[in-house]
């Protein structure tokens, strides 16, 4: 063999070497677009120090990029109606909702805003068993924020009567104890409590507001309540508990608004249970027990700058609009307003975030077919 074809050998198998070497390490680095999804699909668990989630470090090619600015969630609430006659037995409207949900490929994490029971129905802890199964059955980690039906409005005779703060407790207990969502895979969103974070030790009750971040976007879950707060009207009401719950509310909103400025956060989404009568221009329901609140959000809305949206259940009336506006009467439009599908329309909300999206949130309404009304 001549000298030449020697040397041109040695050089193809050195060539071919150094490329299986760098194509090993760049699959092993996770930097290609099917080595980046599979790591970000592998390590969705939050890192517990920092609210982010685990894996979403620097990546250099531009469509792995703008894989890891998306990402897709499940808005659902006033579902599944213990102790309504309608669905009940089995809640079956609300399995197949779940089952759905389930089976829908993308889906990061549930959110549930509130009155898993009806105003009617047992307060009991049984109800309350039942509920926590059901948010079990989730195969992705459930957000579940708490509603009026499962608190304030338990002293009504036909809930059995409850102390209404003892109820709230045994929803703590059971639901808010751990810093980890519920659902299957729950242990993988890290949640921050305000009982675990809190300056002001008066506020160290309430585990049932929390935050948590998600790639660029933060979550802020919070006891705000239908019934007009729990603030004393018509004779029902806790104007003691009331204002401490509402400094409470208030001072985890701000200081939420502080980190998601601080982090460079994209967006904010909060959720809480309460349809405010200020959003409906022709309501006479009654609003004490929300003005503080709204103010709060305002002014934080504003000075954010960056999409914000409050998402709640209360009046089973689903929609998406922009009610909120300024002193001088001018709308804000950084603010959006999500009110997710109640019982009867037992149907979900599929929530997109691109952060590539001047807006960040977009919201397709997701009709389970089998719920549908017969006609």
């Amino acid at each position: 063999m001549k000298i030449d074809q020697v040397i041109k050998y040695i050089t193809v198998i050195l060539v071919v070497s150094m490329v299986l070497a760098f194509s090993r390490d760049t699959v092993i680095a996770g930097n290609t677009l099917e080595g980046r999804v599979a790591l970000d699909a592998a390590t969705f668990a939050s890192d517990p120090t920092s609210g982010t989630q685990i894996g979403e470090g620097p990546i250099n090619d531009a469509e792995s990029r703008d894989v890891a600015a998306r990402f897709d969630f499940a808005l659902i609430g006033d579902i599944p109606r213990i102790g309504d006659p309608a669905l009940e037995p089995n809640l079956e409207p609300f399995l197949r909702l779940r089952d759905e949900i389930n089976g829908t490929k993308g889906i990061r994490f549930v959110i549930h805003d509130g009155d898993y029971k009806t105003g009617g129905s047992e307060c009991s802890d049984e109800n309350m068993n039942r509920w926590y199964e059901l948010c079990n059955s989730f195969s992705d980690p459930f957000v579940f924020i708490v509603g009026d039906n499962e608190w304030t409005d338990c002293h009504r005779e036909k809930c059995g009567g409850y102390d209404p703060e003892e109820r709230l407790e045994a929803l703590r207990e059971k639901f808010y104890s751990t810093p980890y969502a519920l659902g299957i895979r729950g242990n993988k969103l890290y949640l921050e409590r305000q009982s675990n974070t809190a300056g002001n030790e008066r506020f160290e009750v309430f585990s049932e507001n929390f935050r948590w971040t998600y790639k660029s976007v933060m979550f802020v879950g919070l006891n705000v309540q239908g019934s007009n707060n729990n603030y004393p009207t018509g004779g029902v009401g806790d104007l003691e508990e009331f204002i401490l719950r509402n400094e409470a509310c208030n001072e985890f909103l701000r200081k939420s608004f502080s980190l998601a400025t601080e982090n460079s956060n994209s967006g904010i989404m909060i959720i809480i249970q309460a349809s405010l009568p200020q959003f409906e221009r022709n309501s006479n329901a009654p609003r004490e027990g929300f003005e503080d609140f709204l103010e709060t959000l305002i002014e934080e809305t504003v000075a954010f700058k960056k999409p914000v949206v409050l998402v709640h259940g209360d009046s089973h009336y689903f929609r998406v609009d922009k009610p909120m506006y300024d002193s001088n009467g001018r709308r804000i439009e950084n603010f959006t307003r999500v009110e997710t599908f109640g019982a009867p329309d037992v149907h979900w909300v599929h929530v997109m975030v691109n952060s590539r999206n001047p807006e960040l949130f977009s919201f397709r309404q997701k009709i389970v077919e089998e719920n549908l009304v017969e006609r």
